[in-house]
């Protein structure tokens, strides 16, 4: 496994996460008190894809937690075994 890997996935996990915030905020804001069904349809869509990319920015930055305490685990016991 590459050194730079889990910081790599941290960062875009972060970047990815914020992102979804973002779009979450710009796009689909606050739900409207008495919507058409195209407002509705409107809003359920921009949630949906910012739900969507605020999941995949967590899975990345998890996925780089586990990698680097994995590799932190790895590199200890392989220092162990050296002395």
């Amino acid at each position: 496994m590459k050194p730079y890997l889990p910081l790599l996935l941290l960062g875009l996990g972060v970047f990815l996460i914020a992102g979804g915030f973002a779009y979450d905020v710009l796009f689909a804001g606050i739900s409207y008190q008495d919507p058409t069904p195209e407002m509705s349809a409107r809003y359920a869509h921009h949630a949906h894809v910012a739900s969507t990319i605020e999941i995949v920015g967590g899975s990345a930055f998890l996925l780089g937690t586990v990698f680097g305490l994995m590799q932190l685990a790895l590199h200890r016991i392989a220092w162990k075994r050296a002395t």
